[in-house]
């Protein structure tokens, strides 16, 4: 089954907390566990996003899309990086998720649905 795993998070934030070595920690613990599930062959997509300062917002108004700058979302945190795995179980992508919770403090799992079998 799919999961995507979602890591929420900011850049300002991590970097006034956390010393420079705890960076390179997670750093080199992400950089590994992409490796680990690349050669499980459970890794279908990873990708880190830049600070949420760099987001378009989409709106329609009037039938017509607006842009404008900024995360959708009135929030401190928003979402940093994610992956998608294909797992055997529920259990195994909540024991990855529990690994990758210890650095990011938060962690969303949700299902990745195909399209619905009628459509």
């Amino acid at each position: 089954m799919k999961y995507m795993l979602m890591m929420f998070g900011d850049t300002g934030t991590m970097m006034a907390t956390h010393t420079k070595e705890q960076i390179e920690e997670m750093i080199g613990f992400m950089i590994q566990l992409d490796k680990d599930l690349e050669a499980s062959g459970e890794l279908v997509f990873q990708q880190g996003l830049a600070d949420p300062s760099t987001a378009k917002t989409v709106v329609l108004q009037d039938a017509l899309p607006v842009v404008t700058d900024g995360p959708f979302a009135e929030a401190k945190e928003s979402l940093i990086g994610f992956w998608v795995v294909d797992v055997e179980s529920e259990e195994r992508v909540i024991e990855l998720a529990g690994q990758i919770v210890r650095y990011s403090g938060r962690l969303e799992i949700r299902v990745a649905m195909d399209a619905p079998e009628d459509l």
